[in-house]
């Protein structure tokens, strides 16, 4: 039998890694230099270095480990489902059923009439799918010229070549000749970084009705759709004012162009409703889900389609589909995570418990010198980093200069905390105590200390 070697040396670890591994949203070369943190094992929601050293999991390993990590019931449903059927695809008129009792419990779990499934391998290529389907969707209803998706600036979906496109983020735009055409952008709502003078409930409006400028600029008739996070992840855990997603959702019924909720951050639990869109009160015609739909145990992702779309895509051949579409191991696999979601009360526990403990916790640490805000809605949360609370401005210093040193300092105390720039985001598994919210808490203040002596020390904390 194969095994894995976690008993080497950390030193011999590192140096495999460096000579073979391509890390994703890495500098090959710094991580070589410093050297990879080796995890070996993990339990609830902590995890373990080749080192011994037990390290907070924050971030739930990258948004997803919605049910702590270890659970034997997930292990026992793969090693059955694999013993059973280990795969077949659903290509040429054939089913199996993992992939379709799956479709039909995501179909119970979903707002309003989304009711049908189109499996993928994750958040980004889901997001592909969803590019094809509103295009196609618009063609065959005779209006190819609907085209154009409309996202924003500083949105996440995903990494592909489509995915990439979809999200607004320039680093990534400026690689790989990205992005693809018909696509259009508009400004975030993160009112912290962009409000200015005005009220929060007035910038929410402000950037929500740069959606009907932009259709209005590229032509009603040319609009498919468009694509946003009920709460943006990646993009610094911004959660827009109580304004910004009603507009939103006006404008999208106005020019009847099909809105998509990326939730493969916000869904299954992570807002304390199934689905950010529910916390949001918005009613997508597709909504894109992975991470927490496995609890990131195995890949699996999908877009969950309105019966309108559904019906109008059914009427053709849809000509795309992955290999592991619905795979069997998966679908198994992420059947199980949702019974343990129900049944052990996980999202009553976010909503009622480990939320508002997270919520009290985490507002004190605005009153640190370094920062300037922290949000919280659900179990995901971000602080804003600043040399000035009452301007709100930005570090003198490159851009994410502070939030790496925070970031650092964090690994230093044994959290995991992840830095946007100069913000800092949580997203940690929804299973996390009262008591482990207070430890990491605790943590990451002692990180700030130690980020603001430093930053001190090197002369910048002053602003731009």
């Amino acid at each position: 039998m194969t095994t894995v070697a976690n008993h080497l040396p950390t030193t011999e670890l590192q140096a495999i890694d460096a000579a073979h591994h391509m890390h994703p949203f890495t500098t090959g070369k710094e991580i070589n230099e410093n050297g990879a943190r080796i995890i070996t094992s993990a339990k609830g929601v902590w995890l373990k270095d080749s080192e011994g050293q037990e390290i907070l999991d924050g971030m739930a390993g990258l948004w997803c480990v919605n049910i702590g990590y270890g659970r034997p019931e997930i292990a026992d449903v793969a090693a059955r489902q694999m013993r059973e059927l280990p795969f077949y695809n659903t290509f040429f008129q054939t089913s199996h059923v993992p992939a379709l009792m799956l479709a039909k419990k995501l179909a119970e779990l979903a707002p309003g009439d989304l009711n049908h499934v189109f499996f993928a391998n994750g958040g980004s290529d889901a997001n592909d799918t969803n590019i094809r389907m509103v295009r196609t969707y618009w063609a065959e209803k005779d209006q190819p010229e609907r085209d154009v998706i409309i996202s924003r600036w500083n949105g996440y979906h995903g990494s592909t070549i489509g995915g990439a496109s979809l999200g607004g983020m320039k680093g990534m735009h400026a690689q790989g000749g990205l992005p693809i055409p018909g696509i259009e952008f508009i400004d975030e709502p993160n009112w912290w970084a962009e409000g200015g003078d005005q009220t929060p409930e007035e910038f929410g409006l402000a950037r929500a009705r740069q959606l009907e400028e932009k259709i209005k600029e590229i032509g009603p008739e040319k609009v498919a759709a468009f694509i946003g996070e009920p709460i943006q992840g990646a993009g610094g855990v911004i959660i827009p004012p109580a304004t910004y997603w009603p507009e939103i959702q006006r404008i999208c019924d106005k020019y009847g162009i099909l809105l998509i909720a990326d939730e493969v951050i916000c869904g299954f639990g992570r807002t304390g409703n199934w689905f950010g869109s529910q916390t949001m009160g918005i009613k997508p015609d597709i909504m894109t889900v992975a991470k927490g739909l496995s609890a990131g145990y195995v890949p699996i992702g999908a877009s969950i389609v309105s019966d309108e779309i559904a019906k109008v895509i059914g009427d053709t051949e849809f000509n795309h589909g992955y290999t592991y579409s619905g795979h069997p191991v998966a679908c198994a696999v992420a059947l199980e995570n949702l019974r343990i979601l129900e049944e052990e009360n996980v999202l009553e526990h976010v909503r009622n418990v480990a939320g508002p403990h997270l919520k009290k916790r985490w507002e004190e640490l605005a009153e640190h010198p370094l920062v300037g805000e922290a949000r919280v809605e659900g179990l995901m949360g971000s602080i804003a980093l600043t040399p000035d609370k009452a301007t709100r401005a930005p570090f003198a210093a490159d851009a994410g200069t502070v939030g790496y040193i925070c970031r650092e300092r964090c690994f230093a105390n044994n959290i995991v905390m992840r830095h946007v720039g100069d913000r800092m985001v949580i997203a940690p598994p929804l299973v996390i105590t009262c008591e482990e919210i207070d430890i990491f808490v605790d943590r990451a203040r002692k990180s700030l200390d130690e980020c603001l002596e430093k930053i001190r020390a090197d002369g910048i904390f002053k602003a731009a």
